[in-house]
């Protein structure tokens, strides 16, 4: 289960990730620490084409903490999520996943060292209640987002051997996760190749040229349970 990611790229290769994008973010600061609920990226569609905006991450929860993983697409839960129109792209250039062994030990993965960009499959619901924390709660309309994991691979097994994400590191998997019908738009739901993912960090809670922030246990969120 994934509950820390970073996303260090420029806001212009976000835009040149797709075609004829529309871009609501605003200026965008690299974000070395992604946690659930935090604002982060994503690309979706809309009526008008595609867009790069801001979307809080994870979905209401049923009971518990939020859902930030996505698992058991065939549950009747996701099914209104899973179309088109509903999917995004969620931007990283590395995620997290803490030691079984050692849960105060975050490893992060990318693709190489040099951190290029990858989408995670992502999907996304509006929301309207109180999202936020007790001291600064937040009450309205919300734009939530989620995104699909799958078993693991050969090298993130070692670490954290429940779950991936599903990364898409191709425009052809980015064309079919955004347009494809629900039945081939799902087929990507499985490990990336071990050839293709790499360690490039331990220890830290942040992956950039920042200082880090203290060691901690991962932030409560939740797997798809259904």
């Amino acid at each position: 289960m994934c509950n820390l990611y970073s996303l260090t790229t420029t806001q212009a290769a976000l835009r040149a990730l797709r075609k004829a994008i529309r871009d609501q973010l605003g200026n965008l600061d690299r974000m070395p620490s992604i946690f659930p609920d935090g604002f982060a990226p994503v690309i979706r569609n809309t009526p008008d084409g595609e867009e790069l905006i801001r979307m809080r991450w994870g979905f209401p929860p049923v009971a518990g903490p939020l859902v930030t993983n996505v698992r058991n697409v065939s549950s009747g839960y996701w099914r209104p999520w899973l179309k088109p129109a509903q999917r995004c792209l969620v931007p990283a250039n590395a995620f997290c996943e803490y030691d079984e062994q050692n849960k105060k030990r975050p490893t992060w993965f990318a693709l190489d060292e040099s951190r290029p960009t990858f989408c995670f499959a992502g999907i996304w619901r509006p929301w309207s209640g109180v999202r936020g924390t007790k001291a600064n709660p937040v009450e309205g309309e919300h734009l939530l987002y989620s995104f699909l994991t799958c078993e693991p691979n050969d090298i993130v097994a070692p670490v954290h051997p429940k779950a991936m994400p599903v990364l898409l590191t191709t425009e052809e998997e980015r064309e079919t996760w955004m347009t494809a019908p629900a039945e081939e738009a799902l087929q990507l739901q499985r490990p990336l190749s071990n050839d293709a993912l790499k360690i490039v960090a331990t220890g830290k809670r942040s992956d950039g040229d920042v200082p880090d922030l203290p060691p901690a246990a991962p932030p409560p969120a939740q797997t798809s349970l259904f």
